[in-house]
């Protein structure tokens, strides 16, 4: 089962609206097959570890093992059930149970009424840690909400912007964690700002810095305020602007939704079948998150820069923050299990 989750966990990032699932096969205490499911509307991978047994005469005395239960539903795929039970595969062993309203259950019952010697349950709190985007978004109805900031040693994330610093990025963090951050973006379905992030910075909100998918943009702009010369409308990764009111000057980009409650936002970007989100800013923003308490992990990137005066960052208590040093940062960072 831990190689089903390491073979899983190399998707990250690629298999959206799926789940990351890994899948090997065992006879006679060893590996003859494994596979993952490697990006959406591609093979699963129960059907990638039965395809790469070479000889398949030895699957009727095999064991499947799989983080994430079969799927019995015909999507992109044909079900994994039925690859399952065609290839005579008598025992399957299971770590979390799907909570996707289209199987939930139905594979392990597909298996069980085909003779099928089932287990489930198997490091199903390392499992279900693996896919906690697709589990929050199936349990909770809301994608996985991560915030992340970067302030300084006196916690500012941002001096006071002039006329002559708009559209200028101050880093405030040091290479390692600039990377990080591309990574994690790379990791997460869309990412969030609030529409003077745009104003002040003019970002991209791209991994640029790592090798990976860009995550989509959302932007909350309620007052249709973002400059039509920014860099996010002319990138070529997909953007939503989140406003009160269709923006007819930015045909194709805006999003009309209600903003009286951040839950609403959250609502309306889970109605988009977005399963996890990075907010990356600014203060505002993060905090309309932390004082609702929305969210399932927070990281923050402590420099040793000083700026003395400027935007404060968000005020949240880092004692209880486990801490990684990263060249002159230190990360903060603090997750929950809220499904």
């Amino acid at each position: 089962m831990r190689r089903c989750i390491e073979l899983a966990s190399k998707n990250v990032g690629y298999t959206y609206p799926n789940p990351l699932v890994g899948s090997v096969i065992v006879c006679d205490n060893k590996i003859i097959g494994e596979g993952s499911h490697e990006k959406y509307g591609e093979s699963h991978a129960e059907v990638n570890a039965i395809n790469s047994v070479k000889d398949k005469g030895l699957l009727k005395n095999s064991t499947l093992y799989v983080n994430l239960e079969p799927c019995n539903h015909y999507g992109k795929t044909p079900p994994c059930t039925e690859a399952i039970i065609n290839n005579n595969i008598k025992k399957v062993v299971i770590g979390s149970q799907d909570p996707n309203k289209l199987v939930d259950g139905s594979g392990i019952e597909k298996l069980r009424s085909s003779g099928c010697d089932v287990s489930v349950g198997i490091l199903d709190k390392e499992c279900d840690e693996l896919n906690k985007r697709f589990f929050t978004y199936h349990k909770l109805k809301r994608p996985f909400i991560i915030l992340k900031w970067a302030e300084s040693k006196d916690g500012f994330i941002s001096p006071i912007k002039s006329i002559n610093t708009l559209k200028k990025v101050n880093w405030i963090s040091g290479e390692d964690a600039k990377k990080l951050s591309h990574k994690w973006r790379s990791e997460e379905h869309s990412i969030l700002v609030g529409v003077q992030t745009i104003i002040d910075d003019d970002p991209i909100l791209t991994t640029r810095f790592v090798e990976g998918r860009s995550p989509i943009r959302f932007v909350l702009d309620p007052n249709s305020r973002i400059p039509l010369d920014s860099r996010i409308l002319s990138d070529n990764v997909k953007t939503t602007i989140l406003s009160k009111k269709e923006n007819k000057l930015i045909p194709n980009y805006t999003k009309a939704i209600e903003f009286d409650d951040i839950n609403l936002i959250i609502k309306s970007i889970y109605e988009m079948n977005i399963q996890s989100i990075i907010i990356e800013g600014g203060t505002k923003t993060i905090n309309h998150f932390l004082s609702n308490n929305l969210w399932d992990s927070i990281r923050v990137f402590k420099s040793d820069l000083k700026i003395g005066k400027g935007i404060k960052g968000p005020g949240v208590n880092l004692d209880e923050f486990t801490k990684i040093n990263l060249q002159n940062d230190i990360l903060y960072e603090l997750n929950r299990m809220n499904i």
